[in-house]
């Protein structure tokens, strides 16, 4: 290892354009992630640079300013800055080709151009732009990211990011909200497909369209969202200096499958990855002080999907809608973070839509209910520590049975490190007494102030630690969900502010009106995210965690909400279920697999239409009281008006009975629960 030069660079933005063009041909054109032995990084302001060669000193134009902005380094000992000079592109130019697409890195970072055929799908690295003609004009657009591709039967199909907004910062580093994906095909080989590989391919990548529309993606070019703060204080030093793809947690990486086939191209600077969950801040006076509050989302894609056709766990034990919730409270150069989660009852349970509002819960596999939640909740403590799962379903109804399952199948396995809680939220918060809840914090208080929180100095050293983690779910973890983690998320704050001496012992949040308010939105918000993306509606209840109280506008949009849910579930949530599935991989589509194992619609499901029932329902009713208007001139036409109306009720009747038949189901795979 050459021995260790402290030197910096300071460029104007006059002298950068001039300073780059000397630099590329020595920086980029050797540009590597993987072995960076021996090679110099500069950081300025605005970009990272890698040499392979020092700077000669002395060079007035660039006067040294900065003895802490260059270091050497090995590969055994990356620091910091050589995680800068791997730094992801963050501003590319797209250009399209009738042969293929170059993403050429337009930020600074140097880099080489990527090339992916327009046949194939194939990858490659360029040095240069290929050459432009009459019969090679492309179209030009700038993106911000590539996020994956996915490989079907004949074609492959690259996501890019084309537009982005900035939504706050985490650790100091910006974090940007996915405003618009755009996808490209590579399938021109298509054309000399087979006709049922076509039909496929097109049935396939319909469902693309679906896939563009996936709500709360964030990402970040330069710090891992993945993980919680925690987490990342953790790391190792050699563990912060790999690319962020290698740090991502898999579970809450959304692109993880789709960078699969970058990864193997070796395309580093490229590989984004992306978060799908929520990000939301606010910043609010507290007497002198200003406090920061960040509440994160990280959705979990081991058994994602949509609210009715993903219910209960795997029997690997991944539940559906789990969600890490990380509240990071920032003020006088402390950092406090407090993580809980949520996920849906782990054992083996569904609950398909048959038109009906309110279908029947169905428990699959009783018998392997207590293995299940052991292999679930074995996961939680390995990765959280102690765990207290606190249970909010009705104690009797329909969700009786559930929690009657569950509460027995804890209790082969609870332990001190394991506690289960039944708390009926309807039962005791009925009425709207949320005030209510406070019945039980009383009961886990004892747990949130054994298992404490994170909290580093202003020298980023730990001076607190979270030991254990609240896990929290209703039916589908939206609703009292969200309402319950609101107030566990308002103690433990308060907790924080009072541990570093901010809050006095009596004072609250409420104390500060507008801290108040503002921590109520941020909650709302959260949960009205997380609600859009399981079941395709904001959070019921929102007005209470959002005012501190229920409101007839609440109650109204809450009837809306449930409707709209209604409407998704039973005739839209079956195809959307396709795209996510598709998206993370569970189903996987090559040249080789035997077409015929697709499933093809035939008998009833051919031809089940709820708009054509309804249409005929209708029509027979019209046609019934026309019928009965004409009785008076003919008596034989209340004869037509009784068969019209028969009519109209069979049909009705025939499609309710056949109601899974005629709602929008997932066909494309199916899990093992």
């Amino acid at each position: 290892m050459s021995s260790v030069h402290r030197l910096g660079i300071s460029i104007n933005t006059n002298d950068f354009a001039k300073f780059r063009s000397n630099l590329v041909k020595n920086c980029f054109s050797k540009y590597s992630t993987q072995n960076c032995d021996g090679f110099w990084h500069i950081r300025t302001h605005f970009h990272s640079f890698r040499l392979s060669s020092p700077l000669i000193p002395g060079n007035s134009k660039f006067p040294i300013t900065s003895p802490s902005l260059l270091l050497p380094f090995s590969g055994r000992a990356c620091t910091l800055h050589a995680r800068m000079a791997c730094k992801l592109h963050a501003r590319m130019r797209l250009w399209e080709f009738p042969d293929e697409y170059i993403v050429e890195p337009t930020d600074g970072t140097g880099g080489s151009f990527l090339s992916v055929s327009r046949v194939d799908g194939s990858m490659k690295l360029l040095d240069e732009l290929p050459q432009c003609s009459a019969e090679r004009v492309p179209k030009i657009q700038t993106i911000y990211g590539v996020m994956g591709a996915l490989k079907l039967l004949a074609g492959m199909y690259l996501f890019v990011i084309t537009e982005r907004e900035s939504v706050g910062s985490y650790l100091g580093h910006p974090i940007f909200k996915v405003s618009s994906m755009k996808i490209l095909p590579c399938d021109q080989s298509l054309k000399s497909s087979p006709v049922e590989q076509k039909r496929m391919e097109t049935e396939f990548s319909s469902l693309l369209n679906a896939a563009v529309k996936t709500p709360g993606l964030f990402f970040s070019y330069d710090v891992n969202v993945t993980l919680s703060m925690q987490r990342l204080h953790d790391l190792g030093n050699e563990e912060k200096t790999i690319p962020l793809w290698r740090q991502a947690d898999p579970r809450y990486c959304w692109n993880n499958y789709m960078m699969e086939m970058l990864i193997d191209n070796k395309l580093d600077p490229y590989l984004l990855p992306i978060l799908q969950g929520t990000f939301h801040h606010f910043q609010a006076g507290v007497g002198n002080d200003t406090i920061d509050v960040t509440l994160i989302a990280r959705r979990c894609t081991r058994r994602t999907g949509t609210r009715m056709w993903r219910r209960g766990a795997d029997p690997d034990g991944y539940v559906a809608n789990f969600v890490e919730t990380e509240q990071i409270m920032q003020l006088n150069g402390y950092t406090a973070s407090f993580v809980q989660v949520r996920g849906s009852m782990p054992f083996l349970w569904e609950q398909i839509v048959n038109l009906k509002y309110k279908p029947k819960f169905e428990i699959v596999n009783p018998e392997e209910a207590p293995r299940v939640a052991e292999r679930h909740f074995l996961d939680l403590r390995k990765r959280y520590g102690a765990v207290l799962a606190v249970d909010l379903v009705n104690k009797n109804g329909g969700e009786g049975q559930l929690c009657k399952m569950y509460g027995s199948a804890m209790q082969k396995i609870v332990n001190e490190e394991l506690r289960y809680l039944h708390f009926d939220f309807h039962h005791i918060c009925g009425h709207m007494h949320f005030d209510r809840l406070s019945i039980l914090y009383d009961q886990i208080s004892d747990f949130l102030n054994k298992n404490r929180y994170l909290l580093l100095n202003e020298k980023g050293e730990k001076i607190e630690e979270q030991s254990g983690v609240v896990r929290t779910n209703c039916i589908d973890c939206l609703d009292r969900t969200n309402v319950t983690q609101s107030m566990i998320g308002r103690k433990m704050l308060e907790l924080q502010l009072r541990r570093i001496g901010v809050f006095g012992a009596e004072e609250t949040i409420s104390s500060h009106p507008k801290f108040d308010e503002n921590f109520k939105i941020l909650w709302a918000n959260h949960g009205d995210n997380v609600s859009i993306q399981y079941s395709g509606t904001p959070a019921l209840k929102g007005d209470f965690v959002r005012y501190g109280k229920r409101t007839f506008e609440g109650v109204f949009n809450d009837g809306r909400n449930a409707l709209a849910r209604y409407y998704l579930n039973n005739f839209c949530d079956g195809t959307r279920q396709d795209a996510i599935d598709m998206v993370h991989g569970h189903l996987i589509a090559s040249v080789s697999r035997d077409m015929t194992t697709q499933p093809q619609k035939g008998g009833l499901e051919a031809i089940a239409s709820v708009p054509v029932g309804l249409s005929l329902v209708l029509a027979g009713i019209v046609f019934a009281f026309m019928s009965l208007k004409q009785v008076g001139l003919d008596w034989r036409h209340l004869l037509f008006s009784l068969v019209w109306a028969s009519l109209s009720i069979a049909i009705a009747i025939f499609v309710r009975a056949n109601g899974r038949v005629f709602c929008n189901r997932p066909r494309l795979h199916k899990p093992r629960c």
